[in-house]
Parts: C-alpha cells; sequence; structure tokens
C-alpha cells in the first residue's frame, strides 16, 4: 500500500517535512523562499534517495568533505533536488509553483498539504518591533488557502506562533478569525490546539498553535489525538556524547561521538548511524564573556533568565531593545526542559552551562539541532555551499522540532484510514 503524500509550503529547513517523513508520508514537493533553506531541503531529499537506493556511502563521502556540493547532488536524479522550489508565494509566482507541483503530482491526488506562513508579522515580538502593518507576511495564510482550493487535499496542517491568537489587523479584526473564516469558506472544517514541545518528548518548552483542517465544513472531532510523552532525560543527557570542546573549537565536519548514549537519543529518532556534523562552537568575545558571567550568575542564584536592559550600558550592543530582551539565554546540564531555541543565537548565542566548566560556551549548530529533535545525520547548508554556521542556527532556530511534527503525523495518519 501506498503511503500518502504531501505538499510543504514555507517549507525552511526541513523539520515539518522530516517528521512526516518519518511516519511515514511522502513529499511530492517543498516550496520556501529562502535559498540556504532550500539547500539544506535539497541534500535532506538527496539523503532520502540515496538511502531508499542503497547508495548511502555517498552522502558520507559528503559529510566527510571528499566530494563538493556539486559532486554530490548530481548523485542523484535532477527531479529529486528539482521537487524543492525555491520561490515566494506571492501572487506574482503562483502560476508558476502550480505548474511545478502539478508536474510532480502528475495527475495522482495530493492527500496532505502541511506549513506555516513566516511568523514575524504575527508574534507579539514583530508587533512591539513596529512596521507590520504593511508587512506582506500578514497576507500568506491566503496563498496557503489557495493551494487548497487547487488540490482539495483531505487534510492540511497549518502551523504558527501563538501571536496569531492575538494580532489584529488595521481595522482590529483578528487575524485568526480571518484565517479560519478563509478556510471555512473553501469548505476545511478547522480545529486547532496550543501545543507544547515537551509534552511531546521534546526537551524544549517551545509553544506553538497547529491548526489542523479537514475537507468538509461540517467534518468535527478530527484533531488527532497524542500521548502525552514527557522525556526521562535532561540536556546533559541529550549532549553528553558529543565531544568535549571550547569556545571557537569544532568544526562542520564529522566528529567522534560516543557510542555511549542515553536511550532518548534513539527514542527521539535523533542518533544515527552516520557521520555528526556541525559540532562547532562560536568564538567568545571578551564582551560575551562579561554578559554570560552575569547570566550565569543570575541563573545560579534565582533560576531567573537576564533581562538584557539590566546589563550596564557598556554591554548593550543592540539598537532594538523592546524585544529579545531575554536574547542571552543559559542552558544548563540539569534542566529537562529549556527554553525556546531561536534563530537569533548566530548572533547572541544560548550559553550553555556544561557539567565540564572548561565547556561553557556557546550552543553548537548541532546541540541546537538535538535541541530541536533532528536527526545527527541531518546537514545544513548555506547559499554559496561554503559551510556557514550562522545560516545553520537561524535554519535550526526558525524550525519546527521533528519530534513534535512526527507526534502530530503519526496520529493524524490514522484518521487517513
Amino acid at each position: 500500500m501506498a503511503n500518502y503524500n504531501f505538499l510543504d509550503l514555507f517549507a525552511g529547513a526541513g523539520g515539518l517535512s522530516e517528521g512526516f517523513i518519518q511516519a511515514g508520508f511522502d513529499p511530492i514537493a517543498h516550496v520556501e523562499a529562502d535559498t540556504a533553506a532550500c539547500a539544506t531541503l535539497k541534500t535532506r531529499q538527496a539523503f532520502h534517495w540515496l538511502k531508499k537506493n542503497n547508495k548511502l556511502q555517498i552522502y558520507i563521502e559528503y559529510l566527510k568533505g571528499k566530494i563538493s556540493r556539486e559532486e554530490f547532488w548530481a548523485s542523484v536524479p535532477k527531479d529529486v533536488l528539482d521537487a524543492v522550489i525555491n520561490e515566494f508565494i506571492g501572487p506574482e509566482r503562483l502560476g508558476t509553483i502550480f505548474d511545478k507541483v502539478d508536474q510532480y503530482l502528475n495527475g495522482s491526488k495530493l492527500d496532505l498539504v502541511v506549513g506555516g506562513p513566516p511568523c514575524q508579522a504575527y508574534s507579539i515580538i514583530g508587533r512591539a518591533r513596529g512596521n507590520t502593518k504593511d508587512d506582506p507576511r500578514n497576507h500568506l495564510y491566503i496563498y496557503y488557502a489557495k493551494f487548497l482550493e487547487r488540490y482539495k487535499p483531505k487534510y492540511f496542517v497549518f502551523e504558527n506562533v501563538l501571536g496569531l491568537l492575538s494580532a489584529k489587523d488595521e481595522n482590529g479584526d483578528s487575524y485568526f478569525e480571518k484565517v479560519t473564516a478563509l478556510f471555512n469558506s473553501i469548505g476545511y472544517a478547522v480545529e486547532y490546539k496550543i501545543l507544547t514541545a515537551t509534552d511531546y518528548g521534546v526537551l524544549q518548552n517551545r509553544k506553538r498553535i497547529i491548526l489542523v483542517g479537514k475537507k468538509g465544513i461540517k467534518s468535527k472531532n478530527f484533531y488527532p489525538e497524542l500521548p502525552i510523552w514527557n522525556a526521562d532525560a535532561t540536556v546533559s543527557d541529550l549532549l553528553a556524547n558529543l565531544p568535549k570542546i571550547k569556545a571557537g573549537e569544532g568544526s562542520h565536519l564529522p566528529c567522534v561521538v560516543s557510542k555511549e548514549a542515553h536511550s532518548w537519543l534513539n527514542q527521539a529518532n535523533i542518533r544515527t548511524d552516520l557521520p555528526v556534523t556541525w559540532h562547532q562552537a562560536r568564538p567568545n568575545t571578551q564582551q560575551d564573556l562579561e554578559i554570560y558571567r552575569i547570566a550565569v550568575d543570575i541563573w545560579n542564584k534565582h533560576k531567573k533568565r537576564l533581562n538584557y536592559n539590566d546589563l550596564p550600558d557598556r554591554l548593550k550592543s543592540h539598537k532594538v531593545r523592546e524585544a529579545f530582551t531575554d536574547r542571552f539565554k543559559v542552558v544548563s546540564g540539569d534542566l529537562t526542559a529549556v527554553h525556546t531555541v531561536v534563530a537569533h543565537m548566530a548572533k547572541d548565542g544560548h550559553h550553555y552551562i556544561h557539567p565540564d566548566i572548561e565547556q561553557n560556551r556557546s550552543l553548537t549548530p548541532r546541540e541546537a539541532a538535538r535541541l530541536q529533535t533532528f536527526p545527527d545525520d541531518y546537514f545544513f547548508e548555506s547559499q554559496s555551499g561554503k559551510p556557514s554556521r550562522t545560516s545553520a542556527y537561524k535554519q535550526i532556530g526558525n524550525a519546527v522540532p521533528v519530534l513534535l511534527a512526527y507526534q502530530i503525523a503519526k496520529r493524524l495518519k490514522s484518521n487517513f484510514k
């Protein structure tokens, strides 16, 4: 029996997609505006094709730096890569995207659409920073609906930040009500829940609103029932088998990991027999170190986050001070759930209080990726093809935790039967 298929819109680096693939869904195509994220998606789709065709040695050679990205991509059929569509979803390019998706469907029925428009226009922080009135991202949900109208999948999954529930347009109308009303108007019933990632096996207090829509406006009680799973693990358990490194050390190339690892790494589909890459720590500046000392002192004494505005003026280099006031975060090894991993850690860092004091430093991309439950064999690309830690951090922070996506996909799949 063939697996159900899906289309991923606003796909990012593929966290949502990877979870659905792990649950047995087949991607028809991914649509994403960011070129670096598209490169990551292409590499991941190449990985899945090579795995299916018993050719993973080629991927291993790539991870080890023995072949170039161009050589690696050339090892898979062109249509595997071309199914990653690097386009901004809007009125100018909608027809082109439709044509490409039609090509990959090749007359077959689309079962599912997943994705979530970029969240800056709905986020509370984004609104605090202003200038969201004319942001075109406010209206991307309209184009999400265009795909539903054209392909009429049985279900869709729409992910976004909690700010969607309170965001209003210039007339004071609720964006959330506009979104659900639009979906209703094209024949979809909508149910939603606020999900906290730590309730479903992820060591992260990441809250997201997840809407599930079903074709048929009178449909009810179709939201998948997700069993609670509080992981019996800590941050130290999650990261302990990675090599010890100091600030500025490590590499995007494979590292040697200990074979002894906590069982949660297997339970969460993170552990792999393939090379583990991107265990590279950003260097600390003198300013970083001073701020970290203050942040860690506050954490150790009060278990509270540093408020950026409480820093001495000489340590404040950010112009925007109304938002991201907790931008310097402390990740303690004894925690069972950390704060939300965010994209701007490329600049500010998430300071990791390691059990080994010599390792006190920012998280590496691989450590952040594990907190986001990406498999260890997931490689994060840049636009140019040259390794970019900044690009990796951004993609990881913006992603949906893979394990959360898997839990949703696994239960939703049973609804198709």
